[in-house]
């Protein structure tokens, strides 16, 4: 018989015990920070109807390409979520008893069939806060602030580059181009760091913009004034947009400075977030050290989506963020080596011909609250403290033959090398 040459799905991985610790230590430090910041769990399904993920309120032309699709045995047609986002908006579409505002958070599995890259294949995961019911800047602070937060406690040092759409939508109005162009540039402009301003400058010819409105927009491209609120002032007067765009941005600004994070936080004109949901404050997430280059997280208001979904077009003022557990692993592998305790394990029991006392002082510990392993291959002694330097074990106990008959433990700290008797009685249990 013929052996199967088995592997996994381009772009799919397996993560094996000592990789799959990191990630859930990863995990469990946002998933902390979200609780703190008085987020709600909330889980949605992976399978989802096409026509939802596909509506002019998802993720737009360039994420449906990417859209794994199927159908079942009724023939419906269904597709695997892109994403958390439009999951959560129909979620809130269809309660709509639930009390606003409301602040959730996510954390799962998506799938897209795109350009594989480092930190992200085509199976990950997002971690995701959106808030529902809050019109103010107040709501992007604070998920600013969360993301801050979570990366210090990650140890990570980041930067969060954000711009307003309407602010950017306004500029390009002012500057001639056609509505039907403008999702288009946009998402030619949001590759300006990747590609460069000659690359930009001939995918904008290629779009057919008048001459003058291409020399505007290489002129705003270059401006070594843009990056200051001012610019823009005097385009307010001119552009609904610009007006609404500029205001925001500086309401957002008045809580960063006064919170004390305007340090870390970096105000991009040409940030775009390729995605047309976005309708204001968008933001994207990088470390400063950039020896990633891409985006760990990014984020954005959507006022649009959940009204349109309900098919009502009212406005719903919604934020979100996602932070991408992929990604932040990666950023968190060469620093590996220095987590020096495994958190997953207080104790480490090791039985010398004492497997049935050895449960016994394991289940004490446990019922204690304590994580504990006890091993069960009958390793000698030897080859069992191996196992736990390499498992970075902190308190091994063993227990021997010699410790049942005195009602003892002997408990091992494998970093100092210290020990120490303490008593256990085993005739009592």
């Amino acid at each position: 018989m013929r052996k199967m040459d088995y592997q996994n799905v381009k772009g799919t991985q397996d993560y094996l015990p000592d990789t799959e610790v990191l990630r859930r230590g990863i995990r469990r430090t946002i998933e902390d920070v979200f609780i703190q910041y008085g987020c709600r769990p909330l889980e949605t399904p992976i399978l989802n109807y096409k026509g939802l993920l596909a509506s002019k309120y998802g993720g737009g032309a360039e994420i449906l390409e990417e859209m794994y699709t199927l159908t079942d045995r009724g023939e419906r047609d269904l597709a695997l979520r892109y994403d958390l986002t439009i999951p959560f908006a129909k979620v809130v579409a269809m309660n709509p008893s639930i009390r606003m505002p409301f602040k959730r958070y996510e954390i799962g599995k998506v799938f897209r069939d795109g350009p594989i890259k480092t930190g992200r294949l085509r199976e990950f995961t997002q971690c995701d806060v959106d808030i529902v019911g809050i019109e103010s800047q107040i709501a992007e602070a604070e998920l600013m602030m969360m993301a801050l937060d979570a990366f210090r406690k990650l140890d990570l040092k980041v930067s969060i580059h954000y711009n307003n759409r309407k602010l950017l939508t306004g500029m390009l109005e002012f500057f001639g181009t056609t509505d039907e162009k403008i999702n288009k540039v946009i998402l030619i402009l949001d590759k300006l760091d990747k590609i460069g301003l000659e690359a930009v400058s001939a995918e904008l010819a290629e779009q057919g913009l008048q001459p003058a409105t291409i020399k505007y927009i290489n002129r705003f491209l270059t401006d070594a004034d843009n990056t200051r609120l001012g610019y823009f002032a005097p385009l307010a007067e001119r552009n609904e947009q610009v007006k609404q765009g500029l205001a925001e941005l500086k309401e957002l600004e008045s809580y960063l400075e006064f919170l004390g994070v305007d340090d870390r936080c970096t105000f991009n004109p040409f940030l775009a977030r390729g995605l047309e949901i976005y309708t204001g404050t968008v933001y994207e997430i990088f470390l400063s050290d950039e020896s990633i280059k891409s985006s760990i997280g990014s984020g954005g208001r959507y006022d649009n989506a959940i009204g349109g979904l309900i098919g009502t077009n009212g406005s719903y003022s919604t934020v979100g963020i996602s932070l991408g557990l992929d990604v932040i692993y990666t950023a968190l592998l060469p620093l590996k080596g220095k987590i020096v305790e495994n958190p997953d394990v207080d104790f480490y029991v090791i039985p010398i011909n004492t497997e049935k006392h050895a449960l016994l002082v394991a289940r004490q510990l446990r019922n204690k609250g304590y994580k504990v392993e006890c091993e069960l291959g009958k390793k000698r002694l030897g080859k069992a403290l191996d196992k736990a330097n390499k498992e970075k074990f902190r308190n091994v106990i063993i227990v021997g033959e010699d410790e049942v008959k005195n009602d003892q433990i002997k408990i091992k700290d494998m970093f100092s090398g210290e020990e120490r008797m303490d008593s256990f009685s085993f005739n009592e249990n």
